[in-house]
């Protein structure tokens, strides 16, 4: 094989590479998202949480919502971190008595085996939403979070849950990181 014959098999194996590349780039583009059928989605209708608080702490995430087709089927919790980014969506499975009516709160232990501590002041953003069996999305409740050093009390929350027998829904299984310490980073300051 000649170098102009090398060449041209080169060439026409990049521009076969490049288009199946870009190719499954517009297929993947142009592919449908679920569709959902008839009827209405899930709707949170009251949420609260605390916005300040240790890194370590428990924290809670109080949702109601109904469905009028009786068919929720997972709560989708996405987290976003200043200096980090968005975090993998969590998924929670509703439990069978929770398909039509829901009220509890969501619980996340922010202690993380990926770091020992994260900067005070660091902000994260929880956005929580709930999806019916046929892919509707409900509403989107965000919670403003931030860490700070200091202790602070939790407060007893809001009607309609300030009863005492509030269950929980599930757990938040999302492990955060200290974006300076990413790849053994060195901070000054420690």
């Amino acid at each position: 094989m000649n170098v102009r014959q090398r060449n041209k098999f080169v060439m026409i194996t990049l521009v076969l590479f490049i288009g199946l590349l870009l190719g499954g780039c517009a297929t993947y583009a142009l592919k449908p998202t679920t569709q959902a059928g008839p009827g209405k989605a899930p709707a949170i209708a009251h949420s609260y949480s605390i916005e300040r608080g240790r890194y370590g702490d428990a924290l809670k995430f109080y949702i109601e919502a109904d469905d009028p087709d009786n068919d929720m089927l997972r709560i989708a919790t996405v987290v976003e971190q200043t200096g980090y980014g968005r975090y993998s969506t969590d998924w929670i499975y509703l439990k069978p008595m929770n398909t039509g009516h829901l009220s509890g709160y969501l619980k996340w232990n922010t202690y993380s085996p990926n770091t020992s501590s994260l900067a005070e002041w660091t902000w994260i953003t929880v956005k929580v939403s709930i999806f019916d069996k046929t892919g509707r999305e409900s509403n989107v409740v965000v919670f403003p979070f931030e860490f700070v050093s200091e202790s602070i009390a939790n407060p007893t929350p809001p009607a309609p849950f300030d009863k005492g027998d509030v269950p929980m829904l599930g757990n938040i299984t999302v492990n955060l990181v200290e974006p300076t310490r990413i790849g053994g980073g060195y901070r000054w300051w420690d």
